[in-house]
């Protein structure tokens, strides 16, 4: 089953993860200073997921290609 982890990092800041059913890893969250904000951005994703448009970014993609060359 899919599974939201919330874990706080050394630096004092809490995250989450997002693992998919067979354990892999399919999205990590930015830092939250409290436990109950980290908690409100996993609900955040869990209303705004269903409904969010899939939006491909070719550009940046690009730059960061040719910077690494």
């Amino acid at each position: 089953m899919p599974k939201f982890e919330v874990y706080l990092e050394r630096i004092g800041e809490y995250r989450f993860r997002l693992r998919a059913r067979n354990g892999q890893i399919i999205a990590v969250s930015q830092g939250y200073k409290s436990k109950e904000g980290c908690i409100k951005g996993i609900e955040s994703v869990r209303v705004n997921a269903p409904i969010a448009r899939i939006v491909e970014i070719e550009a940046e993609h690009k730059e960061g290609v040719e910077a690494a060359t």
